[in-house]
């Protein structure tokens, strides 16, 4: 386009240029040669038969010779009669130009000169002149219609038009097959590096030729053998790590048990009076009473985390009665004075209650630990989903994933000083402890981890967050049919499964 452009504006100068000093040159020498032969003051015949002659020359322009007679009258003549070129088609400017006496100096010899402008009437272009005859005589004007010439310009814009859009065309190609062979090598890296991001380790490039794309596949191909070489260890690792952890549970509760039985004698030796243990070593005693009970806590936690990880918990599902769950657990852990229990009872879910009692032991023992007294437990439904559609209204919060069902939401809510911002996203870890002075807490650091599994299997959720009157409160979310979640989970009892986590 910009070859074209340049070679059309290089083009037009030259052949206006061509055209207009071939014009002036001709019209400039019949001034001298004819309109300089007529005497100062002509009449109109004499003006009119020398612009007629003029007019004859090479280059067909149409002539206007001004004047005045022997009376002192303006008079004309025109090569193309009464009705051809005339005063009013000279432009003004031009006019005064032409009649406007120079002073003459070592560099203007003359007093006159010839001046020339291009204009347009009608759409036509045409070079106007004008000049005076040196020494008296009369004034000339020349008009020259420039149409042959616009037309081959037009010409040649077309032929540079068409001969740009065929290029474009082509060079479009060319790019377009020039791009090809790098644009396709990038989607197949960025395909690749997709794939890779969503998991799939074992995605290559394959590798071709020696250019920089060449080397880019490679690097990525290496990249990503490092990477599924990195994740596999990481794995194995892992999987190692839980194996050791469910081994080590698994050897440990033989000995365990055997320990618990004898703390539990001393234990009551302890609390028989006149009993045959040294008073000396009593606090001794109920040190390892207290360290086997929790040493044993732990063995059941970790128990209970190596069959999440395994994948291997099992909901035994049963219908409940919420409330009268949340006050059993109450009750068996004598915090009866301590909880506030604000729950209707009629309000039934099919869950697995062994679960849900670790979940609520979990949540009220941790706001009686670390909050304050009194803790409230408030339960509520929340209606099935709405139907969808476009008509529908908008689902509450509330109901994400419940099912057909509907919702049951337990509150634990404590009165405390809440739970510090930068601990509320870690208090679900595993082994977390908001406070890094008392590594060797009571708790195991498993408690609200375990709770949030047990809330998970069941298609649940628990949020913790701080409450604007103080305190910290912990939500929990359950579906009130999981079976609708679980079609595969059996029903009944707490099971063998079930006695296994009875300590917790």
């Amino acid at each position: 386009m910009s070859a074209s452009g340049i070679a059309y504006w290089l083009n037009r100068e030259s052949v206006l240029t061509r055209t207009q000093d071939a014009v002036l040159r001709d019209f400039e020498q019949e001034m001298q040669n004819r309109a300089g032969a007529l005497p100062e003051h002509p009449t109109q015949d004499e003006l009119q038969r020398t612009a007629s002659q003029m007019a004859t020359s090479s280059q067909r322009f149409t002539v206007l010779l001004v004047a005045e007679d022997p009376d002192g009258r303006t008079v004309y003549g025109s090569s193309g009669g009464m009705n051809g070129f005339s005063l009013r088609d000279v432009p003004a400017s031009l006019r005064d130009a032409v009649t406007e006496r120079q002073k003459i100096t070592s560099n203007n010899k003359y007093p006159h000169h010839l001046y020339w402008q291009r204009t347009t009437d009608g759409g036509t272009p045409y070079l106007v002149a004008g000049t005076r005859v040196i020494g008296g005589g009369p004034t000339g004007y020349m008009l020259k219609s420039l149409e042959p010439e616009a037309k081959d310009l037009n010409s040649l814009a077309w032929s540079l038009g068409i001969a740009t859009a065929l290029a474009l065309i082509g060079s479009a190609l060319l790019a377009h097959a020039a791009a090809t062979t790098v644009l396709k090598p990038v989607q197949r890296l960025g395909v690749a590096a997709r794939r890779l991001g969503e998991g799939k380790l074992d995605t290559r490039l394959r590798v071709s030729g020696t250019d920089e794309l060449a080397d880019l596949s490679r690097t990525f191909n290496k990249a990503a053998e490092a990477l599924e070489k990195r994740v596999a260890d990481m794995a194995a690792r892992d999987e190692a790590s839980r194996r050791f952890v469910a081994d080590m549970s698994h050897e440990l509760r033989t000995p365990l048990t055997a320990i618990t039985a004898v703390t539990e004698v001393l234990e009551e030796e302890l609390e028989f009076e006149g009993g045959g243990i040294d008073p000396m070593i009593q606090p001794a005693v109920r040190l390892v009473v207290s360290e086997t009970r929790r040493l044993n806590d732990l063995v059941e936690n970790l128990m209970e985390v190596t069959r999440f990880d395994a994948g291997t918990a099992r909901l035994v599902l049963d219908d409940v009665d919420v409330a009268d769950q949340i006050t059993a657990c109450i009750d068996a852990r004598a915090w009866l004075d301590a909880v506030d229990l604000d729950a209707e009872r009629g309000i039934h879910a099919r869950i697995d209650p062994r679960r849900l009692d670790v979940i609520l032991a979990n949540l009220i023992g941790n706001a009686l630990k670390h909050g304050g007294s009194p803790v409230r437990v408030a339960v509520r439904e929340s209606p099935a989903e709405a139907p969808e559609g476009p008509d529908a209204p908008d689902a509450p919060e509330d109901l994400e994933g419940a099912g057909d069902g509907g919702t049951v939401i337990i509150e634990v809510r404590d009165h405390g000083p809440g739970i510090p911002e930068e601990v509320l996203p870690h208090v679900f870890d595993r082994f977390y402890k908001a406070s890094a002075s008392r590594p060797r807490s009571e708790g195991s650091g498993l408690g609200l981890s375990i709770a949030l599994e047990n809330a998970h299997i069941h298609g649940g959720e628990i949020t913790a967050a701080n409450s604007p009157e103080g305190g910290a409160i912990f939500t929990l979310r359950l579906p009130r049919d999981v079976s609708a979640r679980h079609p595969s989970q059996k029903d009944g009892d707490a099971g063998k499964e079930g006695a296994e986590g009875e300590a917790r």
